[in-house]
């Protein structure tokens, strides 16, 4: 209710301030995107593996490592005796789009909130020794997306997460996020990592997260999309579509967990709850398209964060119809599972 209050609040102080009337806008354009199927358009092959302590119950895609014991004990001021399961589960939603207001994962809907935000783009190189590199801006949206709960899939499971969904987040009213001085007040380390030495790190996040897993250690590296700073939505090397998407994406995942809206759900630490992750531990997370085309199946149907692009980027966008992105984020969770 809080969250919902602040951005009303924000979103009418935009309102007030903004000088563009409704007559001076730029014509709007058209947000294309489908609902997600919650059958036929998740990658449900993607809930693997399931763990029991260290021992695998169901294999599947690489994994993170796993409380060593089965036995887990949670609660005050008595300890309650639990089992210590893994698993991946749908839990968060993600837009990506160059078109303000536009929502994808929505069947394509586009609001009207009567004032300018500005519309993102992706810009060619420029010749004559100007710029040499593809750029491009998006917006963004972050969805709570609990999609085993709300569906009702092993209600008695406690491990799931009960919430309802919501959106939790929408980066055209948030000032920080079109601009890179701004966003240096939630990422000030960017300064530490703008060298070669710490770019050329990233290839090895990116060969890692492609082969199996990323590295948390680089934490400013989003594998082969790029860096993930600044944490916006400006993309200063943009190649193709579904790489700055994913890139623009997977820097809105860690913008949420550096501001405690999105918390560590796997390890040891999180057998008995949630925990702060100021730093975002990429292993914990993959990430499956949605829109335009869902990825269901295949080794690279939810990837992890900043594996190549490569393989399942033919095809996945095209003009007009396809140029508006939705992901589902697939995250690790560690729980002590423990009768109600």
């Amino acid at each position: 209710m809080i969250r919902r209050l602040l951005f009303t609040l924000a979103a009418l102080s935009a309102l007030a301030l903004s000088p563009v009337s409704a007559s001076a806008q730029t014509p709007p354009s058209k947000c294309t995107g489908k609902f997600v199927n919650p059958v036929t358009d998740i990658c449900w092959s993607c809930i693997f593996p399931i763990s029991l302590g260290g021992a695998k119950l169901w294999p599947g895609r690489p994994d993170t490592n796993n409380p060593d014991f089965p036995i887990c004990a949670c609660g005050t001021p008595i300890p309650r005796i639990g089992l210590a399961v893994g698993f991946w589960e749908p839990a968060r939603m993600v837009d990506v789009t160059t078109k303000p207001w536009c929502f994808p994962n929505l069947g394509g809907l586009k609001l009207d909130p009567g004032f300018d935000i500005g519309r993102g783009q992706v810009t060619p190189p420029q010749m004559g020794g100007g710029r040499t590199a593809n750029t491009a801006n998006y917006h963004a949206h972050y969805y709570v997306y609990p999609l085993l709960y709300w569906m009702e899939i092993l209600t008695d499971f406690l491990c799931f997460e009960s919430a309802s969904f919501d959106i939790a987040y929408i980066t055209e009213i948030d000032p920080l996020w079109n601009d890179d001085t701004l966003t240096t007040l939630i990422n000030p380390e960017v300064a530490l990592f703008a060298n070669p030495i710490a770019v050329a790190a990233c290839a090895g996040d990116c060969a890692a997260a492609t082969a199996r897993l990323p590295l948390d250690e680089l934490f400013w590296c989003d594998g082969c999309n790029g860096s993930m700073f600044p944490m916006n939505g400006n993309i200063a090397a943009h190649n193709s579509p579904v790489q700055s998407s994913r890139l623009a994406a997977e820097r809105l995942l860690f913008k949420m967990h550096r501001q405690g809206l999105a918390f560590g759900t796997a390890g040891s630490r999180a057998l008995c709850g949630k925990y702060i992750m100021p730093i975002l531990k990429k292993s914990q997370y993959r990430i499956q398209m949605t829109n335009p085309i869902a990825t269901v199946s295949g080794k690279y149907a939810c990837s992890p964060i900043g594996a190549s692009t490569m393989p399942p980027d033919a095809g996945r966008s095209y003009p007009v119809g396809g140029e508006d992105f939705g992901y589902l984020l697939w995250r690790k969770r560690n729980c002590c599972m423990r009768a109600p």
